[in-house]
């Protein structure tokens, strides 16, 4: 991958996208992971001062927090930080009142989904705000398979890397001077402890990687990639009309 030119491509598609829309500049989440550190570097080189990060911690883990401030610092993205842990709270509590779900399992994962719609909320205040648009952080394994929260991470009006495999992200993140510990830090989407993108999977970056760019995976891969792929379409697509 030529990833001076990825970039260079990348940044005038966005520069378009905005200008189309109206738009003034971009806002993003900074979660501490490589995809939103790529996307941040991006946003900077299209559009210099006319940007905001924002680092949202709900429930979550410090360091993360530590690495997004850590990005911030590298590469020059100014930021707020905004603590959605009492928001969370005080949601759950209203929620679980009414309705608790004895399946501790289950009741996890409910739960971990309100913390991308809480952030989803977030940007759009300050995009709406400022006349920004939303760039969202979704690389092209997480849209084939689904592995994102509906409404969510995925609630976005730019998807700049979402044509991107992990280790296309990760290149694009060396040639764009990303900081290596956050290059090489075990992806997560941090909705709650111990929690990584692989293990939720059930398969590997590199597996996926691979069957996205030739098509090719064992059985077992396969099979997985496609049962993923074939639960989560409604997430890809705009609510179906009803017919009459």
């Amino acid at each position: 991958m030529d990833s001076a030119l990825v970039a260079e491509r990348l940044t005038q598609w966005m520069k378009t996208k905005v200008e189309e829309a109206g738009g003034r500049g971009v806002v993003f989440g900074l979660s501490g992971g490589v995809d939103s550190a790529v996307v941040a570097a991006l946003a900077r080189r299209a559009f210099d001062e006319n940007i905001l990060g924002i680092i949202m911690p709900c429930k979550s883990s410090v360091q993360d927090m530590l690495d997004a401030q850590l990005v911030s610092q590298a590469l020059s993205i100014p930021y707020i930080m905004l603590e959605l842990d009492d928001a969370y709270g005080l949601l759950v509590g209203q929620y679980e009142a009414f309705l608790k779900l004895e399946d501790e399992e289950e009741a996890k994962r409910v739960k971990a989904n309100i913390k991308p719609r809480l952030r989803m909320l977030t940007l759009y205040y300050f995009a709406q705000a400022k006349k920004y648009l939303v760039l969202g952080t979704t690389n092209r394994c997480e849209l084939e398979t689904g592995y994102f929260t509906k409404y969510g991470d995925a609630g976005v009006d730019l998807m700049p890397i979402a044509g991107l495999v992990k280790w296309q992200v990760r290149e694009l993140a060396r040639y764009l001077q990303v900081p290596e510990s956050i290059i090489e830090k075990v992806p997560t989407a941090g909705l709650y402890e111990d929690q990584t993108d692989e293990g939720e999977m059930g398969i590997s970056y590199h597996e996926l990687d691979h069957y996205l760019l030739t098509g090719e995976a064992s059985p077992q891969v396969l099979a997985r990639i496609r049962e993923m792929n074939r639960v989560s379409a409604h997430k890809r697509a705009l609510p179906p009309i009803g017919e009459f």
